[in-house]
């Protein structure tokens, strides 16, 4: 090697002088955004560049070109379970499309929600992906009229790209296995009311009760938070209150599950043997609990790579896809009831 390079950063230049090549050719060896050319004299350059220490710098090259190759991911918050996974499979599905993808969290206040993005739109990033939606969310209209590239993931406004698991299906399974196992009595707490995936279980749900000609109390359909604390609350208010009692719940996440168990057993009640319980999402825990727990599995990894898609190919892609959910039995929901229970 005729030239050595030490001290500050390498260039590109120092190793275009030192490979013995224009700085066209250098350029051009070391593109990674396509497949590497294998030519000899891109061989050459690759391995100058090598023993010299040089990187790249793709972050001051896609700005030039107007892009920066990375995506930022809204989440209201990293501590529920479901929203790390889902931004663990986004980061995956970025890493592998060439992207890098960085999270904001924005709790559930939409003025918070409107500052996490303007945050990550500061950062130049290529396009934004929502965990956050409301059924009458003013950030994704925003995001349409202002013709930032973005997608919804989890929830939907019904009018954004948006990937999504079809959650009324997966509400269905979920009562539908309660109901074939032979209960009557079934509560469903749902997720809040301002969000798609909370009205589509409790859809899918109803679906289920009304083909068994079942019609439970209004007051077994509780709207509730997302978090455990929502499911003890609601727990408690189905299995204390009142005369008459669910047999089986239907809780539309696994942390409300989580918070019905805490209630059953707080009330002496034995989750799998004098209730049934069925959960959502199916996150690693609900198969590791003292009684595992029933759960509709919903495909994160799909619904991240469907969500970059929509980014990548904006207006090329079916705006809202969805993916489907499976019931996962366990012992949660017990075993099916005879006749005269």
């Amino acid at each position: 090697m005729e030239q050595v390079v030490t001290g500050a950063a390498v260039t590109l230049k120092d190793v275009a002088a030192a490979s013995g090549v224009s700085l066209s050719t250098a350029s051009r060896a070391l593109d990674d955004r396509g497949t590497p050319t294998r030519s000899a004299a891109a061989l050459h350059v690759r391995k100058v560049a090598e023993e010299l220490g040089y990187r790249r710098n793709s972050f001051a090259s896609n700005l030039r070109r107007g892009q920066t190759r990375t995506l930022g991911v809204l989440v209201p918050r990293l501590s529920d379970t479901v929203m790390a996974l889902m931004f663990e499979e986004l980061e995956r599905a970025a890493s592998a499309r060439g992207y890098f993808a960085m999270v904001a969290t924005s709790g559930d206040d939409p003025e918070d929600e409107r500052q996490a993005a303007e945050t990550l739109l500061d950062r130049n990033v290529d396009g934004l992906i929502l965990a956050t939606a409301r059924t009458e969310d003013g950030l994704p209209k925003y995001l349409r009229e202002s013709r930032i590239a973005h997608a919804l993931v989890l929830r939907t406004d019904g009018v954004s790209p948006s990937s999504i698991g079809d959650d009324e299906v997966g509400g269905y399974l979920a009562v539908r296995h309660l109901v074939d196992l032979g209960h009557r009595d079934v509560a469903v707490v749902t997720g809040p009311s301002f969000t798609s995936t909370g009205i589509a279980r409790l859809a899918g749900a109803r679906r289920a009760l009304e083909e068994a000609g079942i019609q439970s109390p209004e007051e077994w359909l509780i709207a509730a938070g997302y978090g455990i604390e929502s499911g003890y609350s609601a727990g408690r208010a189905l299995l204390e209150r009142g005369t008459r009692k669910p047999s089986a719940v239907f809780a539309a996440n696994d942390n409300l599950a989580m918070g019905v168990i805490a209630a059953a057993q707080h009330s002496g009640i034995s989750v799998g043997e004098e209730l049934a319980l069925v959960g959502y999402n199916d996150i690693p825990m609900s198969a590791l609990l003292p009684t595992p727990l029933t759960s509709v599995r919903v495909p994160l990894d799909q619904i991240a790579s469907n969500a970059i898609d929509l980014i990548v190919n904006q207006g090329k892609e079916p705006q809202i896809r969805k993916s489907m959910p499976s019931l996962m039995p366990r012992a949660s929901s017990g075993v099916p009831r005879s006749a005269d229970n």
